[in-house]
């Protein structure tokens, strides 16, 4: 089975040399092949070559149909995400179940009408609860602590949130901040497409610490989880059997 990654900050490689330049009616992606076991990885890293596209201009329609048309059944992402639950500290991992949108200025759909229909697709549960299980499981046999659920606010960016916003967000449910969940999650819905991921916590929402956020901090986290995050992903996926299927791949809901 072929199954996509996406890297977030501090995941760029899962050790794959095979990177290929991929082109879609959206734009360009690149992906990078990784054998693993049963299946195949095809490897995206979500900021481009260098860490140099900033969540706003990320191409996520590319991205998703790259991974859709290259014959990936599921997404394991990983998201650097900002703390607003004071009992998710730095280092904490987390799989949301949930997410909030606060995005204003990018490509949110597919479904843009240019075929002459118009299409509604359900978000109930817009991570794959199938993949979320297994992906809890998993973390638990490498003795791991996970979160399993959380709702994840997604942000415009690329500033960081203001005191004032994190209140916001957490007087209406929110446990994680991030810049680059959304339209991620929603297109690969859209595509039929098995979706979760793995956010790690960097940092405290502003206000909260009660000191300025750098994106040295982030950095730092990341770097000090990144092996354990990869450790992460190849038993995630070590967990997916050949004749996995869960209703994501028969969406049946656009109406």
């Amino acid at each position: 089975m072929r199954i996509g990654i996406i890297g977030g900050t501090g995941v760029y490689a899962l050790g794959g040399s095979d990177a290929a330049t991929v082109r879609t009616r959206y734009g360009e992606a690149v992906l990078s092949r990784v054998p693993h076991g049963e299946h195949e990885l095809l490897f995206l890293a979500r900021h481009g070559a260098g860490h140099s596209l900033p969540p706003h201009r990320i191409n996520y329609r590319a991205n998703i149909a790259a991974l859709h048309d290259a014959g990936c059944r599921c997404i394991i992402a990983t998201n650097a995400v900002g703390s607003i639950d004071e009992s998710l500290e730095p280092g904490s991992l987390v799989l949301p179940d949930q997410f909030i949108d606060f995005t204003r200025a990018r490509p949110l759909t597919f479904h843009d009408g240019e075929d002459g229909a118009v299409r509604h697709v359900d978000v109930t549960e817009p991570y794959c609860p199938a993949l979320r299980r297994r992906a809890s499981e998993s973390l638990a046999a490498l003795g791991l602590a996970v979160r399993e659920g959380a709702t994840y606010v997604c942000t415009e960016g690329p500033r960081f949130e203001t005191p004032a916003e994190i209140r916001m967000f957490r007087l209406l449910g929110g446990d994680l901040v991030g810049m680059t969940g959304v339209p991620e999650v929603v297109l690969a819905r859209e595509a039929g497409l098995c979706y979760m991921t793995l956010c790690i916590v960097t940092n405290f929402g502003a206000g909260i610490s009660g000191r300025p956020l750098t994106e040295g901090e982030v950095g730092r986290i990341m770097d000090a989880a990144v092996g354990q995050v990869r450790e992460a992903i190849f038993a995630m996926t070590d967990s997916l059997g050949a004749g996995w299927d869960c209703r994501c791949a028969r969406p049946g809901n656009a109406d």
